[in-house]
């Protein structure tokens, strides 16, 4: 009697450990739509950038805006003091008022030899002509004296600094009261439009026809997201593909366009772009983790209704990110192992609980390249 409970105290460990479960993190397969992505690295670029500078020389009397101020085209900006052009203005309209009426008289003349010619031959031919030719002349200054005058009233728009393009206006690099020239090397303020703004980035070239395809049948959704490739910022349409590829690098430039209304994007930044290629319809999609290779292939575990498992082969038709869309081998709502399959083996029993954040599935998530 006391070696068959001794016997029996030694069994009931290891029974114990055969039966015991091993927990488990499970994911539910789901049917739904599966967008394939095309990923690249990319810059923002602005679409305008104009360093605005003086196209006359002259003092700096006024600045009308403020450092990181949002323009509209045609705002006034600066006022160079114009007292000297106007001045300017003012002498060559009094030269053009002098030679019109030198000129009035010329004409004058010149019409009555023209009728002494014809009347009486009181003048000779030689004398209209001259005078004739003395008319033309006071009719030429005339033309230049408004030529000046022109002149001087574009100088006096130039004094007038006014914004080229809409945008936002960066750091003030001159101050009022300084004296500014056309010839000055830096300029008195740079104007970067941000809406809209473009986004230049690169993707292999062997991934240009496809997108080139697709891009003639319909606008191609381009999202941007921050450098950690996890927070989407913006999202855009792809404009174009550049004419040609880099052959040191193998790669095409393509441009986006975004609206940027809540300036979250800025020249020069940089980002990781995804291309929306295609949406592939009705999928069965489970978590990439769930999806284990072995000597025959690819299989997942699955979970049945009695909490054992039962290694089963799939066919992965896609992998995006940390999602798989499988082909062939599950059903949606059939529940299959994320985490801890290295403890498992077929038949085994496993205790189900709630996968880890870092194992979700998350759509915002950035995509890897479209195999």
């Amino acid at each position: 009697m006391s070696c068959q409970g001794a016997n029996s105290q030694k069994d009931k460990p290891a029974l114990a450990a055969t039966t015991r479960s091993t927990p488990v993190a499970i994911a539910t397969a789901v049917q739904q739509d599966m967008p394939v992505y095309l990923t690249g690295l990319g810059s923002v670029t602005a679409f305008n950038t104009v360093s605005v500078r003086s196209r006359v020389d002259g003092q700096l009397v006024q600045v009308n805006f403020r450092e990181g101020q949002q323009v509209n085209k045609g705002d006034l900006l600066a006022q160079i003091d114009p007292r000297a052009f106007e001045v300017q203005l003012a002498q060559a309209q009094a030269q053009l008022y002098r030679d019109q009426a030198q000129l009035r008289d010329a004409q004058l003349n010149y019409q009555r030899f023209t009728d002494l010619l014809k009347e009486s031959g009181a003048v000779s031919q030689q004398q209209v002509d001259t005078q004739k030719a003395t008319a033309d002349q006071l009719e030429g200054s005339v033309r230049g004296d408004q030529a000046t005058i022109d002149n001087a009233k574009l100088q006096i728009s130039y004094s007038r600094i006014t914004a080229p393009v809409s945008g936002r206006v960066g750091l003030r690099l001159v101050d009022a009261g300084n004296m500014v020239h056309a010839t000055d090397p830096n300029p008195l303020m740079v104007i970067t439009q941000l809406h809209p703004i473009s986004v230049l980035f690169t993707l292999p070239e062997d991934s240009l026809p496809v997108v080139s395809r697709k891009m003639k049948q319909g606008t191609l959704s381009v999202d941007a997201y921050n450098r950690d490739n996890l927070t989407k910022l913006a999202t855009g349409k792809l404009l174009t593909i550049d004419n040609q590829i880099d052959q040191q690098t193998g790669t095409g430039k393509l441009k986006a366009v975004f609206d940027n209304g809540d300036d979250v994007l800025w020249p020069n930044q940089f980002v990781n772009v995804r291309l929306l290629l295609d949406v592939q319809k009705n999928r069965i999609v489970i978590p990439s983790a769930a999806v284990q290779r072995g000597p025959q292939g690819t299989f997942v575990y699955l979970v049945r209704a009695d909490k054992t498992v039962e290694a089963r082969p799939v066919t992965v038709a896609l992998t995006q990110a940390n999602q798989s869309a499988i082909a062939d081998g599950l059903q949606a709502g059939d529940a299959v192992v994320t985490d801890g399959q290295d403890k498992l083996q077929n038949g085994a029993k496993v205790e189900p609980r709630s996968p880890s954040r870092n194992s979700n599935t998350s759509q915002s998530t950035p995509a890897a390249p479209a195999p």
